[in-house]
């Protein structure tokens, strides 16, 4: 009697809706993904004047919007300062945080963020004058270096100039902003920092071209998406949208010839098209979903070279983010 009773008051609530429980029910509920860029940087991510953001990083997250709703324009960027990386992630403020700080062991592990993958190779390096006709760190000698004074950067910079036993002396500064204004003043001959920060440098300089980046780097930071700890679905989602733009690459699939490589033959290109096997439904996602990305923003080098590519007045070399079969790190497993 007791368990009728017990049934017939079940009965008699209301229904109610089971609110999300993974972060991809809850950005389809909401219909569109937040993701959390950097301050304004120069190629990596920015504002215009009508607030439209356009980046390296911004791309990355049209594409993580691409593959959930096939549609990157189903989006809204967060401008988060550098002293507030992880807390919006954990706090469910964004979904996906792009262009966070390094990859490090604490900031894997400390925070309740993971790093999913690595979407640009950086590190320390040197800019300086091309009229100084030096085309390696390793010609240093003799100069006057600005740099942020104490800190990692100072210390990297002070044992690299040691171990070459090269003569420099230092111009210390307080903040990057400083540092551009000092070297375009002529108050030092080279500026060393990462080498994402001298590109921002370079860019707002009136002649780019006239500047040169050395190819070295004297420190290794690996950047990409980040993600809050304890979803393997998002995780999985944001990892294989990034490998998806990257494996595009090395196949030659790009935004314009998704629709025409359908009936190509080769099956790595039919499996990131979507044409061959399912790899998006165990994600929850179309089978298409790699397809959708890459036709949004286009393969790595795409994304790369419209941000960093001659058209921008100052063309980054890809460096360490050419392809593995090019002489870089980049590199992504394989779809299978």
């Amino acid at each position: 009697m007791a368990a009728g009773i017990a049934c017939a008051l079940c009965l008699a609530l209301p229904a109610q809706s089971q609110a999300p429980t993974t972060t991809l029910e809850t950005v389809r509920e909401r219909g569109f993904l937040i993701c959390g860029a950097t301050n304004p940087l120069p190629g990596f991510s920015q504002q215009d004047a009508e607030g439209r953001w356009s980046g390296f990083d911004v791309d990355l997250c049209r594409a993580i919007a691409a593959s959930i709703f096939g549609d990157p324009n189903k989006i809204e960027f967060r401008a988060l300062r550098g002293e507030t990386r992880f807390a919006p992630l954990q706090t469910d403020t964004v979904d996906v945080l792009t262009r966070n700080g390094p990859w490090t062991e604490r900031r894997d592990t400390l925070y309740g963020a993971s790093y999913v993958g690595t979407a640009f190779f950086d590190g320390q390096a040197f800019l300086v004058p091309q009229s100084m006709g030096v085309v390696s760190a390793y010609e240093l000698d003799n100069v006057s270096v600005c740099i942020i004074d104490g800190g990692e950067e100072l210390e990297r910079m002070q044992e690299f100039f040691f171990a070459n036993q090269a003569i420099y002396t230092e111009v210390p500064y307080e903040d990057v902003a400083d540092l551009a204004v000092a070297y375009q003043a002529g108050l030092c001959e080279a500026v060393s920092a990462s080498g994402r920060q001298l590109q921002a440098i370079r860019r707002a300089l009136p002649d780019p071209n006239a500047h040169r980046i050395l190819p070295e780097r004297i420190s290794k930071e690996l950047l990409g998406p980040v993600v809050r700890q304890g979803d393997q679905q998002w995780f999985d989602i944001v990892r294989w949208t990034l490998y998806a733009l990257i494996n595009a690459e090395e196949v030659g699939i790009t935004a314009l010839n998704t629709q025409s490589l359908v009936a190509a033959r080769t099956p790595a290109i039919r499996r990131i098209l979507g044409v061959e096997g399912d790899f998006g439904t165990p994600l929850g996602l179309t089978p298409t979903f790699m397809a959708d990305a890459i036709r949004a923003v286009g393969n790595y080098a795409e994304l790369y070279d419209r941000h960093f590519g001659p058209q921008t007045g100052a063309a980054l070399l890809r460096g360490q983010n050419a392809l593995w079969t090019n002489g870089g790190l980049l590199y992504a497993p394989p779809v299978r």
